[in-house]
C-alpha cells in the first residue's frame, strides 16, 4: 500500500514539505480491509499519510495540512461505539457521513497535536460540483431515492474552478497564515448549525469538538497499526 511506503520514507524524496492536501474518494481503499462509504465509515488513511509526512512537514516553516470533506459531515457524527455497524443496520449515507465528519475531526486533531511544530491543519468542503467522476462508485438509484425522500439537500452547484478555490486558499494563500483547526466552505469559515434539517451549509459542533478529534485519532492509530 502506498501509505506504508510513505510512512517508511520510501516515497518522499525531500527533507521538507510545504503542505499536503488529503482527499479520499467514495469507494477508495483507505486501509487493509476498509473503504470509504463502506464499513467502517472512517478514514484512517488521512492520519497514516500525515504521520508519515510529519517529519518533512515539521521541518518546514509554516507547513499546512488541508483535509477535504463534503456535505456528508451533516449526515452523521462519528459513532465511536459502533463504527462498523455491528449494533445497527448498515446505511451507506450515515457511513459516508461518518467518514466526512472524520475528515474534519482529523484536521482538528492535527491542528492541536502539531501546533508546536508550526503546522496548521484545516478542513473544507469544495462545494456541489457536478463535473467530476466522484459518484462513479455509487448506486445512482440510491442517490435518486435519497433526493426524492427529501433527506438530501444540496447547495448551489459550483464549477470545478470554484470548487478548487477553497483548497487553494487554505494550501497557499498568505491570508490564512496561522489559521488552524477550522472548517471552510466558499473560501470562508463555516458557521455552526444546530440541526441538519434544511441545512446545506455550515458545520455541526460534533465535527469540531476537540474531544471527538482526540478520540478519532486514537481510533485511527489503532486501525493503521
Amino acid at each position: 500500500m502506498v501509505l506504508d511506503h510513505v510512512a517508511h520514507g520510501q516515497v518522499l524524496d525531500h527533507d521538507r514539505l510545504d503542505g499536503v492536501v488529503e482527499f479520499v474518494r467514495s469507494g477508495d481503499s483507505i486501509a487493509p480491509g476498509a473503504t470509504v462509504e463502506a464499513k467502517p465509515g472512517h478514514t484512517p488513511g488521512h492520519l497514516a499519510l500525515a504521520v508519515g509526512l510529519h517529519p518533512a512537514l515539521a521541518a518546514t516553516d509554516g507547513a499546512r495540512i488541508v483535509s477535504v470533506a463534503s456535505i456528508g459531515r451533516l449526515f452523521s457524527p462519528v459513532v465511536f461505539d459502533d463504527l462498523d455497524y455491528r449494533f445497527r443496520p448498515y446505511d451507506p449515507w450515515t457511513s459516508y457521513g461518518q467518514s466526512q465528519t472524520a475528515n474534519v475531526l482529523f484536521a482538528v486533531g492535527a491542528a492541536e497535536r502539531w501546533a508546536d511544530d508550526g503546522i496548521t491543519a484545516n478542513a473544507l468542503m469544495p462545494g456541489n460540483i457536478a463535473d467530476t467522476s466522484l459518484a462513479r462508485h455509487m448506486d445512482m438509484q440510491q442517490v435518486a431515492d435519497f433526493i426524492a425522500s427529501g433527506e438530501l439537500a444540496l447547495p448551489p452547484q459550483r464549477t470545478v474552478e470554484q470548487g478548487a478555490a477553497t483548497s487553494v486558499l487554505l494550501a497557499a494563500s498568505p491570508s490564512v497564515k496561522g489559521i488552524t483547526g477550522r472548517y471552510l466552505e466558499d473560501c470562508a469559515q463555516s458557521e455552526p448549525v444546530a440541526e441538519r434539517a434544511g441545512a446545506v451549509v455550515g458545520v455541526a459542533p460534533y465535527a469540531l469538538d476537540p474531544e471527538n478529534a482526540a478520540r478519532l485519532w486514537s481510533v485511527s492509530e489503532a486501525l493503521v497499526h
